[in-house]
């Protein structure tokens, strides 16, 4: 994901200097080159060395080095990365950056530094709620520094509130949103993800193995091109990606109506959720128990949702549909095209080892109208995600599908 990139990590001194080692890891272990300077304060709570061989690159800590001066390191660093990223950023440091002081190493970088910079704060509640402290968070922001706000939480000197270091993946996926081209600018998209729940009493239902993985890996991706992304999610056991809006169902009639609600103002709909055909036409209001004769359930059709979006679709809106199969997945995949007035469909051959329901990798073919269908090789849903958006972008600036 980060492969190429140069990223400067820039951690000053606090507590939660001790979680920067675990996001340089992520970094690195993303494809990153990562460059890490340290105040002197941070160098109290964890040594240069152990950010020296995690990084596999010197430690910046000294602003009057001969060594390194003599060929202006202070601007060299602030040339050389894509992003900057403060981890943490004290309420010391974001002063300083407020009133721009340079008075150290990492502070002189940052006067000098081009690339987009984002600010991690963590601090005590009340440091963090002090006027000072909003007013110079006010002020980086009107200088364009990005702020990952801190989670809440207990804190370290046993107080409880605002201050934590924010959750390292939402620092992760703020820093690659921050390296991807805004391509979905502007844009408003709504993904359908995860199975629904039909209950034909209050503990068993009618449902399959869809995990959600794959709706979730195209909210990601589009928000990190920066689009306004609503997920309506079937129940799953996944976190909502940083930046999504999620709105949570059971039913397939539960994600008809939100979706309904939502879809006239979408530039884009993709519908991956593994929706139910058939609910119970009666649900027991108690628990049915068991007993040796059985029982029988009599199921009656839930509504279309993908065919209802296909006969109200507003012009421009693009309609991605997906098609699950273990026979004839190409012409089933087309047939569904072409019926439910789709612009592109997603096929799944759930017979083909890595695809499929629960698993990070997908294998699918890309079926459009009036091109010839693309076969993807086994890829990550994150990869397979974003050949989806570039397909859907192109059908966006009014190219071919």
């Amino acid at each position: 994901m980060l492969q190429g990139k140069s990223i400067l990590l820039g951690i000053s001194g606090g507590i939660a200097v001790y979680k920067a080692a675990e996001l340089l890891r992520l970094f690195v272990k993303a494809g990153a080159s990562v460059h890490v300077v340290m105040t002197e304060n941070a160098q109290r709570f964890v040594t240069p060395l152990t950010f020296q061989a995690l990084s596999n690159n010197p430690v910046g800590c000294e602003l009057f080095s001969m060594q390194s001066e003599s060929q202006i390191s202070h601007i060299q660093k602030a040339r050389l990365p894509d992003l900057v990223v403060l981890a943490p950023a004290t309420a010391n440091l974001m002063a300083k950056m407020a009133a721009g002081i340079a008075d150290d190493l990492l502070t002189t970088i940052l006067l000098a530094a081009t690339a987009p910079v984002l600010v991690c704060p963590a601090m005590n509640v009340k440091m963090w709620e002090h006027p000072a402290t909003r007013r110079n968070l006010r002020t980086l922001t009107e200088l364009g520094y990005k702020i990952e706000p801190p989670a809440s939480g207990f804190l370290a000197c046993q107080e409880e509130g605002a201050g934590r270091l924010a959750e390292l993946c939402d620092i992760f996926e703020s820093a690659l949103r921050l390296l991807t081209p805004p391509t979905l600018a502007g844009r408003s998209v709504l993904i359908s993800a995860g199975p629904t729940r039909e209950y034909f009493d209050p503990v068993r239902f009618l449902s399959n193995p869809s995990s959600g993985k794959m709706g979730y890996a195209l909210a990601r991706i589009a928000a990190r091109r920066s689009a306004k992304v609503v997920l309506v999610s079937g129940p799953v056991s996944l976190d909502c990606p940083s930046g999504v809006e999620r709105v949570c169902v059971a039913s397939a009639l539960q994600m008809r109506d939100a979706i309904v609600e939502l879809s006239a103002q979408q530039d884009a709909i993709v519908m991956t959720a593994a929706v139910s055909d058939y609910r119970p036409s009666e649900l027991s209001a108690q628990k049915i128990k068991k007993s040796a004769e059985g029982f029988s359930v009599r199921f009656e059709p839930n509504p279309d949702i993908l065919a209802s979006l296909g006969q109200t679709k507003p012009p421009g809106q693009v309609l991605v549909g997906f098609a699950a199969e273990t026979q004839n997945v190409f012409e089933n995949a087309k047939d569904k095209l072409i019926r439910k007035n789709l612009d592109l469909i997603v096929a799944n051959d759930l017979a083909k080892e890595g695809a499929g329901f629960g698993l990070d990798t997908n294998q699918v073919k890309i079926i459009g109208r009036n091109r010839e269908p693309i076969d993807l090789a086994l890829m990550t849903k994150d990869e397979v995600a974003c050949e989806i958006w570039d397909r859907v972008e192109r059908l966006l600036s009014g190219g071919e599908n």
